[in-house]
């Protein structure tokens, strides 16, 4: 997920929140992450760990520390939040050889660091969650606030970041700014204990879907599988079809909308994927770039 919007809205807060909506490790997921934080020396008492991992570097973080390595290879901040949220903060300030070396691992779940010495592959199945400004100032769309060079700052600031790494991430957000009239609002009708809830659910769908096949949730589906159980209906295929042609998606893209309108229909309790669920995957690909 990639959240856009002026500095102050609350990206990184909502980011923070993340894991608490997430259903707690179940005995072999807390295996394999405690096996990590265990190579990397970070293992706590030596007890396993329950809690996903919420891992944050800064921007300044280099290439290894972000994937791996090091002269006794160690795993980067990708494999500590395996299982976990990955959160990238001020995501075009990252340099672009370190974002792009993240392509790999969220493609296959894992990250392979080749050295003279050693090669060694580590787990790597993370919630990437990413956060930017509109544009170098923040405050694209804001006239009052926007500098000169708007909208062209933008343009320039957004293509610090890859196609290629846009086009791996599912759900781009706009983050609207906060004004003080909504700081005094009443609180929300959902909270996060409800919302757990709900992915609880979609989570344990999931689960009992794929018991008999390699994979765990719908983000690890897909070939033969993703067409099995993510098949729209026939209203849906054609608006995905329509779409696909009118956006020039690509096929990881297509492939991941359907991923997206899956776990869309499992948290709407729906058996089939419907017209409905992938008009709402296809609100969340990636918007054109600012002219």
């Amino acid at each position: 997920m990639l959240m856009v919007g002026p500095p102050g809205a609350g990206k990184s807060l909502l980011a923070s929140c993340l894991p608490g909506i997430l259903p707690p490790l179940d005995p072999a997921e807390a295996l394999e992450v405690s096996m990590v934080a265990s190579v990397a020396g970070t293992l706590d008492g030596g007890r396993l760990t329950r809690t996903r991992p919420f891992r944050s570097p800064h921007h300044s973080a280099s290439m290894a520390a972000l994937t791996g390595g090091g002269l006794k290879v160690k795993p980067g901040e990708v494999s500590m939040a395996h299982l976990g949220v990955l959160f990238l903060d001020e995501l075009p300030e990252f340099q672009r050889a370190v974002l792009d070396s993240l392509r790999q691992p969220l493609e296959t779940g894992k990250v392979s660091v080749a050295r003279a010495n050693a090669h060694v592959t580590f787990p790597a199945r993370v919630q990437l969650v990413a956060a930017m400004n509109p544009c170098r100032c923040g405050h694209l769309g804001d006239a009052a606030l926007a500098c000169a060079r708007a909208p062209k700052c933008a343009a320039d600031y957004q293509a610090k970041v890859s196609g290629p790494l846009l086009d791996r991430i599912d759900l781009h957000i706009d983050v609207e700014a906060v004004s003080a009239a909504d700081l005094v609002l009443p609180p929300p009708a959902e909270g996060s204990a409800e919302v757990a809830e709900r992915v609880a659910a979609a989570r344990e769908t999931q689960s009992k879907r794929y018991a008999d096949v390699a994979a765990r949730t719908n983000s690890e589906i897909d070939g033969d599988l993703l067409e099995t159980f993510a098949t729209p209906d026939e209203a849906g295929r054609k608006l995905l079809a329509q779409a696909a042609e009118a956006m020039r998606m690509s096929a990881r893209g297509y492939t991941r909308v359907l991923r997206v309108a899956r776990t869309i229909a499992d948290l709407d309790c729906a058996e089939e994927v419907g017209r409905v669920h992938i008009a709402e995957a296809l609100s969340y690909r990636r918007r054109a770039p600012v002219a």
